[in-house]
């Protein structure tokens, strides 16, 4: 049986609050427009690319934001687990658990386009030693799994 990984499930003002604190803990500003871009992507319940973010925090802010802005700051915030990226979508996530550290494997409808992840340190593992086996460093498994979910099945 694979090994599920635990960890505390945050949402609403509960996430921002500890997206803030890991940001915060990683040495790094909180800032409002940081603020803005993950309130907009904690809002998301499906991938939401840099486009769609950068629109949203125009509309909040009653301003144009760039895209390429947004970008930088999603780029910050997968870097200090705020965020993970779906590769295959170009679409980032608000990650619900900042302050655990692990890899994620993303279940992808093709019908509606929902992510939804799981944990399996186990399987990760093995991902992560088979590289390492091969002689790669640094190794970040990603792992997307795409098909029907089961509302859309």
């Amino acid at each position: 049986m694979a090994s599920a990984h635990k960890h505390h499930e945050h949402s609403g003002e509960g996430l921002i609050e500890e997206a803030r604190s890991v940001l915060l803990a990683a040495g790094e500003q909180w800032t409002e427009m940081r603020a803005d871009v993950f309130g907009a992507l904690a809002q998301r319940e499906r991938p939401a690319s840099a486009y769609d973010l950068a629109e949203s925090v125009s509309a909040l802010r009653g301003k144009r934001v760039a895209p390429n802005s947004v970008y930088r700051i999603l780029d910050l915030f997968v870097r200090t687990n705020l965020a993970r990226r779906v590769e295959s979508a170009n679409a980032y996530l608000a990650n619900s658990h900042p302050g655990c550290q692990h890899d994620c494997i993303f279940l992808i409808c093709d019908v509606c386009g929902q992510a939804v992840h799981i944990d399996d340190d186990t399987l990760t593992g093995a991902l992560v030693a088979a590289a390492r086996q091969a002689g790669f460093a640094d190794v970040r498994p990603v792992v997307e799994l795409r098909g029907t979910c089961a509302a859309c099945s």
